[in-house]
Formats: structure tokens, sequence, C-alpha cells
């Protein structure tokens, strides 16, 4: 039956004959080449999905082919990447791991070399850069003092070239050298200030010590409860003074804003209208409070009534005390002036009585009276003097302390 087939005359394959279970057409033949027969088998005579297996990997076409392994380069396609060949270490021992360690070991200590080497290195870039500024510091000065001079040579060209007399140039010269010595003074003066200033400094600053050494005495001498209260006030001052510096610092901030609204208000005629009616609206605002704790405070008409009629009797009583004690002050002044006039006719009485009268007279009648010496009586004081020592002015009453 095999015989009347025809190699030439062979079945095109369909789509589905390949890997169905059967026998594959006549037509294909399988692949020459090194490729493994399966075991058992005649080659050519194993059937798809039989004992033999599957020919999956059978052939140039089934063969799994990765593009990366074939990189196309500028002359064309490279070689693939064959893997290590030979024998490797299958058993990793003990010397294996020294082996390794050892290495490693060398490739630390190549790389502390290494870092050792540069770190000297750094180290001299770094002391020969210290000298290389401390010698640009003194070439800059140098520099300057150079720049100095030759602005001074170029002023000098300047003034042979315009033809300058040399009178002006001394003049120059010298209202130049005027104003340095004046400078020059000038910081004399502040060389010697600014030292006074840090004695001064000093000075303050070994009292402020000498002072806090005492204090810490003084603490030490205290008692334990004193010091535990102490202890507690200092972390109290401590906290208020945070307090204060964030409030200061609180406080800094809105003068700052309130100086750029102030800037911003000043700039702005909208702005300053709004802060008018602002202002009113705040006025009328308290007024209005005023007025409604007034009427809160206000009773019935019958309370205050009788609260107007109390206050009515209060003042009518004060009245008629300070009437009491003007009527009593009147009659007090009476009294005086009557005793006044009783002294002065005495007095006249005796004017014309010698030389002890006219002493009398000259000192005025308030010393006659102070020492009652009189040319009939002699040192014995008068009954008249007597009469006012007996009821001093000061205990009879003194008008002003009626006065409210």
């Amino acid at each position: 039956m095999a015989s009347n087939h025809k190699p030439s005359a062979a079945r095109p394959v369909s789509r589905g004959g390949i890997g169905l279970t059967g026998r594959p057409p006549s037509g294909i033949r399988p692949p020459s080449g090194n490729i493994r027969v399966a075991t058992g088998m005649p080659p050519g005579t194993a059937r798809l999905g039989s004992r033999g297996g599957p020919i999956g990997t059978v052939g140039v076409l089934s063969s799994q082919i990765r593009v990366a392994d074939r990189p196309v380069t500028q002359q064309g396609l490279s070689g693939m990447k064959t893997g290590m060949k030979g024998p490797q270490r299958q058993i990793l021992d003990k010397s294996y791991y020294l082996g390794l360690l050892r290495s490693k070991i060398s490739e630390l200590t190549t790389e502390i070399n290494k870092l050792q080497k540069e770190i000297e290195m750094y180290n001299q870039e770094n002391s020969v850069y210290l000298s290389y500024e401390k010698r640009a510091e003194t070439l800059a000065v140098e520099i300057k003092e150079f720049q100095g001079q030759l602005a001074d040579y170029n002023m000098l060209v300047d003034k042979l070239n315009t033809n300058t007399e040399m009178e002006e140039v001394m003049n120059d010269y010298n209202m130049l050298k005027a104003q340095n010595d004046r400078e020059t003074q000038s910081m004399d003066i502040i060389f010697t200030e600014r030292q006074a200033k840090e004695k001064q400094i000093r000075s303050v600053e070994e009292e402020t010590e000498q002072e806090k050494q005492a204090a810490e005495g003084i603490i030490k001498n205290m008692p334990p409860e004193k010091q535990v209260k102490y202890i507690e006030m200092k972390t109290m001052n401590e906290k208020l003074l945070q307090e204060l510096d964030t409030l200061q610092q609180q406080l800094d901030s809105l003068n700052m804003k309130k100086e750029s609204l102030e800037s911003e208000i000043a700039h702005s005629q909208v702005k300053q209208e709004a802060v008018l009616l602002h202002e009113k609206l705040y006025e009328l605002e308290s007024h209005r409070d005023q007025m409604i704790a007034e009427e809160k405070s206000m009773g019935s008409p019958m309370e205050e009534r009788e609260r107007l009629l109390k206050q009515v009797k209060e003042d009518n009583q004060e009245i008629a005390s300070m009437e009491r004690q003007l009527t009593d002050i009147k009659e007090k002044i009476n009294q005086l002036n009557e005793e006044i006039r009783q002294l002065d006719m005495d007095l006249e009485e005796h004017q014309g009585s010698g030389r002890a009268g006219s002493a009398v007279m000259a000192h005025g009648p308030s010393c006659s009276v102070a020492c009652g010496i009189l040319p009939d009586q002699g040192t014995n004081p008068c009954p008249l003097h007597r009469q006012v020592n007996s009821q001093p002015l000061r205990h009879q009453g003194s008008p002003r302390n009626f006065f409210f």
C-alpha cells in the first residue's frame, strides 16, 4: 500500500495537520543531522502522540531562538555568547572561603592605601592652599598700595598734561594733607574711645561675675526650703522671660503689619474713608453699650423716685450742716474781731508812756501782745494777754477747716 504513493504528489499540509495525533504526511521527511531519535524505536516510525513522545524539539524551525542572543552590529551579526566550559568547583569548602576572604582583604587593603594617598595629597594641597591664601592677602595689600601710587602718578600726569600751575598742585596737596590729618585724629579719638569702652565693659563683666558668685554663695547658705523656692522662682522667671520674648516678637510683627497697613491706607482714599467709618462705628457701639448698661442699672419709676428722694434728703442734711458750720465760723470771726479791736484800744492807751511804749509800738501790736511788756506793769503780762493765751486761736476753730 505504501508503494502506490508517489513522492511528487504529496498532499499539502493542512492547518490542523501538525500537532494532531496521527501519521505525519508522507511528503515530510525527518530532518537529517545530529538529532537524537527516541530510543527503542526505529527512525521514522515514531508517531506523534505515541510512546515515543511528541517531537517538539526536532528540527530547526521548532528550536527556540532569541533575537537578543544574536545582536546586529555595523559589520553584521555577531556571534552568540557561549557559556563557561570546563569543570567548575562542586564543593565550597573552607579553603574556598579562605581564598575568597583573602582576595577581598587584598582588595580592601589596596582601596585603603589608595584613600590614604588621596588624603595625603589633599592635606598637602590644603597646606599649600593656606600658604597661598596668606600670600594672596599680602599681595592684595601690596596691590592696593600700588593702586594708590598709580592713582597718584596718573593724577600727576594729568596735571602735567593740562599745564596746571605748581601752586594749585601744592594747594591740593595741602588740602588733602589737612583732610588726612583730621581723619587720623578722628580715628585716634575713636580708637581711644573704643579702648575706654572695652575697659569699661571688662570692668562691668568682672563686677557681674563677682555679683553672680556672691549670689551663688548666698543661695548655698540659704535653707533648703528657700533654695527650693528660689529654684521655682528662677524657673518661673525664665519661663516669663521666654513668654516676654515671644510676645515681643509678636508685638514687633504686629507693629510691622500696622506700618504696612498704614502705608497702604495712606495711598488709598477708599481705605481712609473705611477707617473713618470703622472709628465712627466703634464710637457709636461704645455709646450704645453705655446706654444699655445705664438702662439695665435703672430700676422701676418708684425705685428711681425713692432714690432721688433719698439723695435730696442727704443733700439737704449736708447743706444744713454746712450752714451751721458757717454760722459758727461767723460767730468765731466776730469774736476774734472784737478781741482784736479791744487789743487795739489798749495799745492806743499806752502809746505815750515813754521809751518802753515806743519800743513796743515799733515792734507792732503783735510783739506787745506776745511779750506782755508794758511800762506800768513791767515784765508781767497784761490781763488781755493772759486772756488771749487762755483761749488761743487754734483752739477756737479755724475757718478753713469748714470749707469743702
